[in-house]
């Protein structure tokens, strides 16, 4: 029997690891059990092509948030051009269907809820003995016209059950980026969260998560990101795996999501060993709304919380990423600007705001109609309005996340926002006012370029702001864009200051030719821009600034500046 576990990702470099583990833990039955990944950007046709050229008995998809429609169109196609093939769907996207989508979708034979290793492998073993799957635990299944529903089961204690698919050689290794699991479920219990419904946490042993990163890191993986819902729940256990890391890594990048309350000493006084670009802590805020998190059953100690964050950001180098939603229970749209003041104060290298999803199987999807919540009843399931926040609030809210990520999130626009948050009182106020600019203007539509966003900046501080303001504003996006890509002397846009005084000038002539002396035979060609600054707090004095943007063929452009 030939079976194939498939999914599609939303990004080439993305590499499945439920399917690894999934064809680990079956693989001894006797079945063919074969990968294959896509993208949902690849054409349904060739994606249907590919698949039947392996000539499968049966095939298995993984169903995720961003490929449940393509996946079940898919399905459809199969099925039309092979009434005799078996298709099979879990994941978190479907889990929760049960048998009204066998009964939307006659192309499939079943559906895995829930974690998928025991019920796909008691699956695989009764058609390998041509009995149907009756004993086998949270499956749905087809019977003739008939479908049934298994009752549910219980899942893995032992997780080191599960063969290594790094050991295995079943994860694809060469795109770079890999996901690790080294614990499944979580101890709390968040309203918006699937992991809501679990709140018993599994670890594998400390024996099997040192073999694999050490596999993952002798390999060479430049990105490992662990898929634990709370990877510090345990902060002993933590911290363990913290010190394995440090005393073995080669240069890979991991990524945590970590609750940041749960950092104990010994732990923050660890991780201040962490060399540069190497550890990424995602730490979920969702609102600093005392009655929010109640009404969401998040116990996160917010003060403690802070602390924490202002420590790491002080003392170590670990990249931080704050989250925050909007829409969640009890908190509007002022609520919500606040909130984003609160987690900027923590001076943040990422911060991501995004309406809540109501998710299939979360309690806040259960509790929707109690506090006013109507979502999109299709997928990402996005709310559209609570008893809260209007339709047109939570836009504005969305479109305030999407200038976090344009422009503080890129770093490029870091400087700009703290000039408007000086000047407008605080970052809620201002990033209010420039998501009003930005609809106005219907930028939302389309991408921006980087020089054309700095433009848009640039003509929205004109509109809004005094000539004074304006001029510090238009410093901060000269810093920001000067710092980020080369700006030609001459092809300066006009938030700029560059004309010179002729003493000026010649002084950036005598510092070019020391500089060009320096690196003679190194390769590098040197160009230049000259402007002056009157505003930038990192600057000891005001003056004429010099930024040496120095190139070589293979090597990144390195931006270099000094105040002349």
């Amino acid at each position: 029997m030939r079976i194939l576990l498939t999914t599609l990702h939303s990004k080439y470099i993305h590499a499945s690891l439920a399917l690894p583990l999934l064809a680990a833990y079956c693989r001894d039955l006797g079945a063919e059990l074969c990968i294959r990944e896509f993208t949902v950007h690849e054409p349904r046709e060739q994606i249907l092509g590919a698949l039947l050229a392996e000539a499968p008995d049966a095939i298995a998809f993984s169903v995720a948030i961003w490929n449940r429609r393509q996946t079940l169109e898919l399905a459809d196609m199969l099925v039309a051009v092979r009434p005799d093939l078996r298709i099979v769907v879990g994941g978190p996207e479907v889990s929760f269907d049960g048998p009204e989508l066998l009964a939307r979708h006659s192309a499939l034979h079943a559906l895995v809820r829930g974690e998928g290793e025991e019920p796909l492998r008691g699956l695989l073993v009764a058609w390998l003995q041509n009995r149907a799957p009756e004993q086998v635990p949270r499956l749905t299944w087809r019977d003739g016209e008939t479908i049934r529903e298994n009752p549910d089961g219980p899942v893995l204690a032992v997780l080191d059950r599960i063969p290594s698919p790094f050991e295995l050689g079943l994860v694809d290794l060469t795109r770079g980026f890999v996901y690790l699991e080294t614990s499944r479920g979580c101890p709390y219990r968040c309203a918006f969260c699937m992991s809501a419904l679990e709140t018993t946490v599994r670890s594998y042993s400390m024996e099997r998560i040192r073999r694999d990163l050490d596999l993952l890191m002798g390999q060479g993986v430049s990105r490992i990101k662990l898929v634990d819902r709370t990877f510090n729940y345990d902060p002993d256990r933590a911290r363990q795996i913290f010190e394995h890391i440090l005393r073995h890594n080669r240069g890979s990048h991991f990524h945590f999501e970590i609750g940041g309350h749960l950092l104990d000493e010994k732990t923050l006084q660890l991780l201040t060993e962490v060399p540069p670009a190497t550890f990424r802590f995602e730490i979920g805020v969702q609102s600093t709304l005392p009655d929010t998190l109640r009404a969401i059953h998040r116990p996160a100690a917010l003060d403690l919380l802070e602390k924490n964050v202002r420590q790491l950001r002080k003392m170590s180098a670990i990249e931080l990423h704050l989250d925050l939603i909007a829409g969640l229970p009890g908190e509007g749209f002022g609520e919500c600007l606040r909130s984003i003041d609160r987690v900027a104060a923590l001076r943040p290298h990422h911060l991501q705001l995004e309406p809540v999803k109501l998710l299939p199987g979360s309690p806040l999807r259960r509790d929707a109609a109690r506090y006013g919540i109507r979502f999109d009843p299709h997928p990402p399931y996005g709310a559209l309005v609570t008893n809260h926040l209007s339709f047109a609030e939570l836009e504005r809210l969305r479109g305030i996340g999407r200038l976090l990520d344009l422009v503080y999130n890129e770093q490029r626009g870091q400087p700009f926002l703290e000039a408007l948050s000086s000047i407008c009182g605080s970052l809620g106020e201002g990033l209010e006012r420039l998501e009003a600019f930005w609809r106005a203007q219907d930028l939302f539509r389309r991408p921006l370029a980087q020089r054309e966003l700095f433009e848009r900046l640039w003509e929205f501080s004109r509109c809004h702001f005094s000539t004074a303001q304006q001029q510090h504003l238009g410093e901060s996006l000269a810093w920001g864009l000067a710092t980020s890509e080369r700006i030609a002397q001459d092809k300066a846009p006009d938030f700029f200051t560059t004309d010179l005084a002729a003493e000026e000038k010649q002084r950036v002539r005598e510092r070019l030719q020391r500089v060009q002396a320096t690196l003679k035979g190194r390769g590098f060609k040197v160009q230049h821009l000259a402007a002056r600054f009157h505003h930038r707090p990192d600057l000891p004095e005001a003056g004429v600034v010099l930024f040496l943007y120095l190139t070589r063929p293979g090597s990144p452009m390195l931006i270099r500046h000094s105040l002349l």
